[in-house]
């Protein structure tokens, strides 16, 4: 089976689907060893590696590249975050077919024009015209090859504060448009607009959250409401500041590392994330 075949299957399950956002090649190797069913190629974690905000700043290459690596490292399918798509229709299409050709499950796109500001940052959000990105992601699905191939759209409308009604307008144009599923953002600090939605949607298709400013809404309450995917899209990166600042803070202040040895990674641990007896083999 394909990896796109896997991603699609994920999608139309009855059990919700838990992907996890990735930068690079180790974190997904984590994530595969975590148990998770997928990976989300978030440009917010492949800017910040990058020492860049998320403010349309990367480019198609650079998620591409970033993407590719992790895709190859684990058998997990994954889905790569687009952001508006690197431009009109034809950025559109050749972004589907780079990414496709690179045996990527799938890609996401949203209504937001370009450059994007980070849906969490404080300030207004500037909408695409809804005709205009559904004429993108009609092109999006016409350029695939393989049917399996997922393209999402993703509907900024409730970040930008424009309410319930443009949000399922917009989803049912872009579902018309040929969408395999529907991102649906919020940045509430309850799920309660997203369940809103998601009663008013029917399933018409796959229904995709980010529960980043919702933590507390757990993965029983969300196939409950029937959300098709959940997306944990940052925590790794999160969690490795966090993790990287209290050992460089430890070694600063006491002068060595044998205050922090017993709570970082071995290197025998990191032997074998990267898989050193499996290359070695191979030069015996």
């Amino acid at each position: 089976m394909t990896k796109a075949a896997l991603f699609r299957e994920l999608l139309e399950r009855p059990e919700t689907a838990r992907i996890v956002g990735c930068r690079d090649a180790l974190t997904a190797l984590l994530i595969e060893e975590a148990g998770f069913d997928g990976l989300w190629a978030s440009s917010f974690e492949i800017s910040a590696s990058r020492g860049l905000p998320d403010l349309g700043l990367l480019t198609m290459a650079e998620l591409l590249e970033a993407s590719s690596h992790a895709n190859q490292t684990t058998g997990l399918p994954l889905l790569a975050d687009c952001d508006t798509g690197f431009g009109g229709k034809i950025n559109v299409v050749r972004t589907v077919q780079q990414f496709e050709s690179a045996d990527i499950a799938g890609v996401c796109f949203e209504d937001k024009l370009f450059p994007k500001r980070n849906s969490f940052l404080r300030g207004g959000q500037d909408l695409e015209a809804a005709e205009e990105f559904a004429g993108r992601i009609e092109a999006g699905v016409r350029a695939r090859r393989n049917p399996d191939f997922t393209v999402v759209a993703r509907v900024e409308a409730l970040i930008a504060g424009r309410g319930l009604e443009e949000a399922l307008r917009r989803a049912h144009l872009y579902a018309d448009a040929g969408a395999d599923a529907i991102l649906i953002h919020s940045k509430k600090s309850t799920p309660a607009e997203i369940v809103e939605f998601l009663q008013a949607w029917q399933a018409r298709t796959p229904i995709v959250v980010v529960p980043t400013t919702y933590p507390h809404w757990d993965l029983a309450e969300a196939r409950a409401a029937g959300v098709s995917m959940v997306i944990y899209a940052n925590h790794t990166l999160r969690a490795s500041v966090s993790a990287m600042r209290d050992v460089l803070s430890e070694i600063q202040l006491h002068g060595g590392t044998a205050g922090v040895e017993g709570s970082i990674a071995s290197m025998k641990e990191l032997f074998g994330l990267t898989r050193v007896s499996r290359w070695e083999e191979w030069s015996a």
